[in-house]
């Protein structure tokens, strides 16, 4: 296992209600990227757009690779099929991989601004039990960050432990992955030492958030 490397997954909302966001959204995953750039050590990175369906616009991807992201809100909502597919794809993927050569780190970072709605391949049932094995056997982490909801029931529907899940106002949306940021790169700091990564959000920085 390579403690320099992190995997990152984010799962980005581009539903047509996300248009209320879609400026402070772009702007903040664009904040995200170029400090994640910034950081010592290598990324990975992937991006899942989604809307009525879900579209890997990024699949493991250096992060230095990665250029300026846009959005173009339109749609429903299918989540549970955006975060289910993500999971399958990072799953299969470092399975393929040499234990030594595979990543330290694995985070998912999932944005939305509305409740699931138009999935058709996976359950809600079945994209918990995906995340609680995927957090208790293979120590993934997972961040949810959520408006027009609450953010901490439905991340703990999925099995999202709500330490790492935040709500934030439509117009924090920058502020919410902007905080993220700064723990992935604390996170990834404390995995080349040797340390544990922690993704949890203060209480303070969710107050900041709505």
């Amino acid at each position: 296992m390579r403690n320099d490397l992190t995997d990152i997954t984010v799962i980005l909302d581009s539903s047509g209600s996300m248009e209320s966001c879609r400026t402070d959204a772009e702007g903040g995953l664009n904040h995200f990227i170029e400090e994640q750039k910034a950081q010592p050590g290598e990324a990975m990175f992937t991006l899942v757009k989604f809307n009525t369906e879900y579209d890997f616009e990024y699949r493991a991807v250096p992060i230095g690779q990665v250029s300026k992201v846009t959005l173009q809100p339109s749609g429903n909502t299918a989540l549970l099929d955006a975060v289910g597919g993500g999971i399958i794809e990072a799953g299969q993927r470092l399975a393929a991989m040499p234990e030594e050569e595979r990543p330290g780190l694995v985070v998912f970072v999932i944005l939305t601004d509305g409740e699931e709605n138009s999935s058709r391949e996976f359950t809600k049932k079945t994209v918990r039990k995906m995340i609680e094995e995927q957090t208790n056997v293979y120590k993934w982490q997972f961040v949810f960050l959520g408006a027009n909801q609450d953010a901490f029931a439905e991340a703990g529907g999925i099995g999202i432990a709500q330490a790492t899940c935040a709500n934030y106002a439509v117009d924090r949306a920058a502020e919410g992955i902007q905080v993220t940021s700064a723990k992935l790169s604390k996170a990834r700091s404390a995995v080349a030492r040797g340390m544990l990564a922690d993704m949890k959000f203060t209480d303070d920085e969710r107050a900041a958030l709505t």
